[in-house]
């Protein structure tokens, strides 16, 4: 299936779209988007979700991207550059699919969109992407990307659940960046 996608900015993002992505997954994220889940459990807190972003995007602090759908007008995706260390040029990105979406292609397409963002525009000199040791999708997209798995960081997460879980740990360097 091929479907007509875009990423679009965190400018052109309403509050009330990405609240309906949210909730539409709330159950899919739970795990691995904790804070994400609890800045938007109201369409208040989502706004002020959306400005934060907004202002740490200001303040080139992260970068926050949305996949659109354009057919169904409707968001479907969601991309963050955080972490961001301007001393040493790190950053990780976090992203999600909308469940109906997933094993498409779409998230690996806007991933790699992502990476060359984030090594052209911002100059970084190493991504990571840290995820838990049963999300094997997204490990699959680490590594099908150049990454590579640098370790197993043990009780470094607190999943939605709250349980501390282990993470890994993925590392792409610009001199490995094909």
């Amino acid at each position: 299936m091929n479907i007509d996608w875009e990423i679009s900015p965190i400018d052109d993002i309403t509050a009330e779209a990405f609240f309906a992505l949210i909730n539409k997954n709330r159950e899919h994220i739970r795990k691995t988007f904790p804070g994400t889940l609890s800045g938007c459990d109201s369409f208040e807190k989502t706004q002020e979700f959306i400005a934060a972003a907004n202002e740490k995007q200001a303040k080139r602090e992260g970068h926050y991207f949305y996949i659109h759908h354009k057919e169904m007008e409707t968001l479907i995706g969601y991309i963050c550059v955080k972490n961001i260390d301007p001393r040493i040029l790190r950053c990780e990105l976090a992203y999600f699919i909308d469940e109906d979406f997933e094993g498409q292609g779409i998230i690996t397409k806007a991933v790699s969109n992502t990476i060359a963002y984030c090594f052209n525009e911002l100059l970084m000199n190493k991504i990571i992407i840290c995820t838990s040791k049963e999300n094997t999708a997204s490990q699959r997209i680490a590594t099908k990307h150049g990454f590579v798995k640098e370790g197993l960081l043990r009780k470094e997460f607190r999943s939605g659940e709250g349980s501390l879980e282990d993470i890994c740990y993925f590392g792409l360097l610009k001199s490995d960046y094909k």
